[in-house]
Order: C-alpha cells, then structure tokens, then sequence
C-alpha cells in the first residue's frame, strides 16, 4: 500500500532540509498545476512505497498568498495519509500557529521539533514529553542541518498512517457553541473529518475557501455583537491562547531577554545608514567572483576551449567540441547543408549557450551561500521599503542585480519571491537591465555615432532602471496586478554555517534546470535562424545562398522592416539586426559586419563604424539601442521566462509587454530627438507626443483598488 506523506511547516524552519535528508537523490521537482510555485516529492529513502511531498513554506492556511492556497488545496483536496509538520524549536509560539490549523483537519500528525542543536546551545529545555501529551501527536526532537532524529520520525510518520488523527484545539466554551451550529449546517457540505476546519473558516470569513457553503454570517454576526470583535480575531486570540496553555511548563528560558547572535550581527548589516553599504560590498564580491573573474575564466574556457578550437590538458592538446565533430562530418563526407546545421546552427547557437553554465554556476552557488546562511532574507527586507514605491517586492533586486550579468540567471532567481504578481512583475522587467550580452551593442553605437562619449554606457543602465520604475508603477495600476499590496511578512533566519550537500544540491537543480529547459529552446531556435538565414529563393529556384541578403529572414526583415521607419531606422538591415538579436545579443554586431561586408568584426564593430555613422543619425543609432536594450530578451532569457511563467499566455504577454514597452520608448526617443536636433515635425511627431501624454496619464492616474493594508483589530503575539 502506498503512502504519501505531507511536510509542513513555515518558512526557515528547515523543512527543505529535511525533505533533502529524508529522499536524497529520489526527488522530482515541477511545479503545482497551474501555477509557479515549485513543486517538490520524494521517496523516502528505504521505502519505495512512501511519497513524501514538500509543501511550499507558509505560516498559516489563511488564503493571504499563492502557497498558502497551494499548501490548503492540496491538504484538502488530496488528503495525504500523514502530515509531517516541522516547527522551528527556537521559535515554538510562532510555529505552533499553522499546527493548530494542521490539527483541525482530521489528518494524523506527526510534530517534529527542529533546531534542537541551537535550542541546547542556547541553554533552553524543552519537555517533549509534555508537548506531545497537549498537542495530542507524537513529537521527536530533530536537527535536520546535522541528521539527527529525522530517521525515528519518519519512521513513526510512516507507522501513523490510518491511525486517529489529533484532537483539534480546544476554544472557549462560547465560541465552540458557534462552531458546534456551523458544525451541524455542514452535514453533507464537506468531508466529516474536515467539519472542524470548514466550521472554523466560516466563522473567520474566509470566502475564497467557504464561499459556496451554508450561509452562517447570522451565527458570525451575533459572535462578533457579543464579543465586540470581528470573528477571524476572535479565533486568532483563541488560538494564542492554547499555545500559550501548551507552553506552559513545557519550554524554560535560560536568558528570556538576552540577544543572541543573529541579532547581534542584524543589529549591524540591517542597520538603517550600514545596511546599503554592507549590501553593495557583498553582491560586489557575488558580481566580481561570478562575473568578472571566476565564472569568467570558466566561461571563457568553455567558451574558447570546450566549444571553441581546443584546450591543453596535462601537457595534451585536446581539441573542442566543434573541432571534433566538424571532422566527424568530414571523414563521414556529409553534404554541405548538414555540415551547415550542425555546425553553424546547432553546434554553435547551443554551444554558445551552454558556454555560459559555468559563469551560472559559480553564481547559483554564491547565491546558495548567501540563502543557506540567512543573508538572502536580510537583502529583501533592506530593498523592501525602496521597492515597494513603485509596486515591487524588495526581493526583486536580487533578480535585477543578477541580470547585469545575464539575463537567465536573472529571470530563474525570480522564484524566491513568494507573491505571485510581484514575480510575474519581476520577470518581466528583470530583463530591462542591460546585460553583458548587450554591452556590444552600447560600444557600437557609441563609437560609431557618438565618437566613444562616456555617458553612452551609463545611460544605457539609467534607461532600463527607469524602465523598471515606470512598468512597476503602471503595471501595478492595471487589473491583473492591482490591489492591496501583499504585506511584507518574512522571518529573519538565524545566521548559521551551510552545508557542502545543500549549497552544491541548490546549485546544480538551478543549473540543471536552465540546461534542460533552456537549452532544448535554443536547440528549435538556432536550428529556425540557421535555415532562414542559409535558405532563399535564387535564379535556379529554392535552396541554400551564399550571400545572407538573399536568405529568407532577410525577406522577413524587408517584410516588417518599415515598421521601425517611426524609430529612424526602417531599413532592411537594420531590420534583420534586431531579429537575429533575439537568439543572442551579440548578434547584432555580428550582423552588421556580414550585412556591410565584413567576414569578422571586433566585439565593438569598430570595422563597421564608418559604415552606421553614414546610415544613421544620432537620435536614430541611440532609438536602435535603446529598442534593443528593452525589447524581447534573447531566445535562452525567453526559455527562462517560459520556465518561471509556467504558462504560455503569460509568457507571450510579458514578450509583448517588453517588445511594446522598447517600441513606444525608441518612437519618443527618435521623434523628439529629431524635433529638437533638426526641427521635424510630422505624423511621427504627433504619434510621439500622444504616447508620451497616455504614459504620463498611466503613471499618475489612481490606482484601481484601495492600496491600504487592512489588518485584523488584535495584535499577535509573536
């Protein structure tokens, strides 16, 4: 008989610790249907038969963010056999919330204690023993950092399976009379075993979940008359008060006031004026380790060796992926074509690709470093009261700061923001800051058209900041994103040492995961730029050409080309630039030097200046960089999105958005930019003027809801 085994708990309370200690390599990691929250099960170890499924990390059942909803549908709607709820052994008030919402649903439990190591260290006791007789499940003391006990727990967890379920909390006697009649209307409404639960959230008012069950606000109602209070804090208080009871005489203090560590040194890097500071030394050394030297001298080795001509091994010339395989090609006497795909179109457009993983890698384990030790939660709570200006979350830096770099890495850290409209919001506007890839680019049109100057370069940056700011604030205004802001609530993690399995196990998921997803888009793309590039219509009829103008996405381009004659440059070339720039960045120079003639150009296309100073003017070249700069990411940054989107709609309207976004921006630049400079004035003008006047109207109109947190009336005791 199969048995599936649900683990709960909040946030760092090392509940992905300990599902990684409990299945070890026997993981398989997706997503929840329908949505983005990652999706984790296991077999535990010894035990074939036993599923183990990591629910996403939440404080309570209450219907506040995306995996608290998650969390409840699936404990209400799949029932597993046993939940396995893991609480932080330092923190036990907190904690014990969301396990007295566990225990209402008539699931058999299992409490396991963690951070035993720390609660010891600390001079605290804690009597299990009395715990387990108030909570009414067996409870195991564990450390899951350090493997300790978590083999008798899911032992036990296993052996609970089909046994009585807890006795849920005991309120007072006039509010369990309320609950006894809701109780009675729900005959035939909901399962027998989840009377409790259903009976509970009636009384609270939680209309996402109750909404089509017996109308109970007369019962509410007269509660609330009564009490004076509105019915959810009357449960909230309630519920403190049998923690408290349970506490009682369970948990001694050695020093109840004394500040431990982690306050110690929070008092230092979450300091108000040193926090900033201390932030932009730290993701200095992240950036210039993963970037600028390590993940460099990776990437370049890949890059130039692995996927280039070759690298010396011990004294050995070994040569690289692509030599390899063109003279496979060769000795096999392939046709011409097929030499082409595969190594023009696969070899290299996934080569170059796969030639960043390096870089990534140094980079996903820095920031498993960074996460695994408690800092990470500290990042978003100083960039919290900054973003939250513009409607963002403060844990949307750290994808925006890592998208310097690449824009992948960028949209894949996304994830770790919990709300779900904030990281939709962040991976669409993650990629408005210029990359590495788009660093050709800027050297481009700055020495071509601006002869070097210095501003060119920041103000790229400057422009995709604004980007975000101004898509932050009017997004947040629409339907899809509108709405009391989610509140900013997050634990501060004790800073603790982590270990070599969990950071190396973060580091290759992140990794593994662009290979797979990312990579097999690549592979369609490369393989749709090759033949569009290399196949047209000639004298002797369809087939391969030798001069890229005669190619098919050169007729594309001609096809659309005059849709950027507002932006300034509505020639073909320019056209066909901007496509091929969309499997990689830095294909845009490299198209220009084959479209003006040259076979190789510098990483600048210094060769080609001459050539697009002729061919464009100043507001035209810096309309061309900044369309580039804003519009659809490259092919891999798209598989990311896709990836992180989990869904197709999504995906295609943050494209939009960004390509949308890039155009209005190069139209005003172009068109006012020639206004001021030369003095025209035209249709283009007007267009220009109507889309500047609709985004100030966007960027200052109210917002659709009421942006007023509301709060219950009680105050929590934490």
């Amino acid at each position: 008989m199969s048995i599936k085994i649900a683990l709960a708990g909040n946030p760092n309370s090392g509940k992905t610790t300990l599902f990684n200690a409990l299945t070890g390599a026997n993981q398989f990691v997706g997503n929840w249907p329908g949505v983005t929250v990652e999706k984790k099960e296991g077999r535990l170890k010894g035990h074939s038969d036993v599923t183990i499924v990591d629910l996403p990390g939440v404080y309570s059942l209450s219907p506040y963010t995306l995996e608290e909803v998650v969390a409840r549908n699936f404990l209400l709607g799949e029932t597993p056999d046993v939940i396995l709820n893991i609480i932080d052994g330092t923190n036990l008030e907190r904690n014990l919330y969301l396990t007295t919402q566990l225990m209402e649903l008539g699931i058999p439990m299992l409490l396991a204690v963690n951070m035993m190591d720390i609660v010891e260290k600390n001079g605290d006791s804690m009597d299990l023993k009395k715990l387990s007789s108030a909570i009414g499940c067996p409870v195991f003391a564990v450390s899951a950092l350090k493997g300790r006990g978590i083999k008798q727990a899911a032992e036990k967890a296993v052996s609970l399976a089909g046994t009585a379920a807890p006795k849920p909390p005991a309120f007072s006697a006039q509010t369990e009379t309320y609950l006894s009649v809701i109780k009675e209307r729900l005959q035939g409404h909901v399962p027998p075993q989840q009377f409790r639960f259903y009976a509970v959230k009636l009384f609270e008012r939680d209309d996402k979940l109750t909404g089509n069950l017996p109308n109970v606000s007369d019962i509410i109602t007269k509660a609330e008359e009564k009490t004076k209070e509105d019915a959810e804090s009357i449960i909230t208080n309630e519920r403190y008060d049998f923690i408290t009871s349970v506490l009682r005489g369970t948990v001694k203090k050695k020093n109840r006031y004394a500040l431990s560590v982690s306050d110690r040194i929070d008092r230092v890097v979450t300091n108000r004026i040193l926090a900033l500071p201390i932030f932009a030394v730290v993701m200095f050394f992240v950036y210039f380790l993963s970037v600028t030297t390590v993940g460099t001298w990776a990437t370049d080795w890949a890059n130039d060796g692995l996927f280039g001509d070759g690298f010396s091994l011990l004294g050995l010339w070994v040569p690289g992926i692509p030599v390899l395989i063109e003279n496979a090609l060769t000795a096999m006497h392939t046709a011409d074509w097929l030499q082409s795909l595969i190594l023009d179109g696969i070899v290299a457009g996934v080569g170059a690709v796969l030639g960043f993983v390096p870089q990534m890698l140094v980079l996903f384990l820095l920031l498993a470093i960074l996460e695994a030790c408690g800092y990470m939660a500290r990042i978003a709570f100083i960039m919290d009261r900054i973003f939250r200006r513009f409607g963002l979350s403060g844990k949307s830096f750290i994808p925006m700061l890592i998208g310097t770099g690449c824009g992948v890495p960028g949209v894949m850290a996304s994830r770790t923001i919990e709300n779900d409209r904030d990281r939709k919001m962040t991976i669409m506007t993650t990629t408005f800051i210029p990359c590495s890839a788009k660093l050709p680019i800027i050297a481009l049109i700055a020495g071509a058209i601006f002869g070097g100057a210095w501003w060119v370069a920041p103000s790229a940056y400057f422009v995709g900041i604004a980007a975000i700011v101004i898509s932050g604030i009017i997004l947040k205004k629409t339907r899809m994103f509108s709405g009391d802001p989610a509140p900013f609530v997050m634990e501060l993690p004790a800073y603790h040492i982590p270990t070599v399995s969990n950071v190396l196990r973060s580091m290759w998921e992140r990794g593994w995961s662009f290979i797979k997803k990312a990579g097999t888009i690549i592979l369609l793309s490369t393989i749709f730029i090759w033949f569009t590039s290399n196949f047209g219509f000639t004298e002797d009829g369809f087939g391969m050409v030798d001069d890229l103008s005669d190619g098919l996405l050169s007729m594309i381009g001609r096809g659309f080309a005059w849709l950027f004659a507002p932006l300034g440059w509505g020639d073909w070339k320019s056209a066909v630039a901007a496509i091929t720039g969309l499997v990689a960045k830095e294909n845009v120079v490299g198209t220009f030097g084959i479209l003006y003639g040259f076979a190789e150009v510098a990483e600048d296309g210094s060769e080609i200046w001459q050539s697009l100073a002729a061919a464009y003017s100043a507001p035209a070249a810096y309309s061309f960089l900044v369309f580039n700069l804003l519009c659809a990411p490259c092919f891999a940054a798209m598989g990311a999105i896709r990836r992180e989107m989990n869904s197709a709609r999504w995906t295609w309207f943050a494209l939009g958005y960004q390509t949308v976004f890039a155009y209005l921006t190069a139209l005003c630049i172009n068109q006012f930019g020639s206004l001021f400079l030369y003095g025209s004035f035209g249709f283009g003008t007007v267009a220009a003027i109507l889309v500047l006047a609709g985004g100030i109207y966007l960027l200052c109109r109210p917002y659709r809801q009421s942006q007023t947190l509301h709060t219950p009336r009680s105050v929590q005791r934490i």
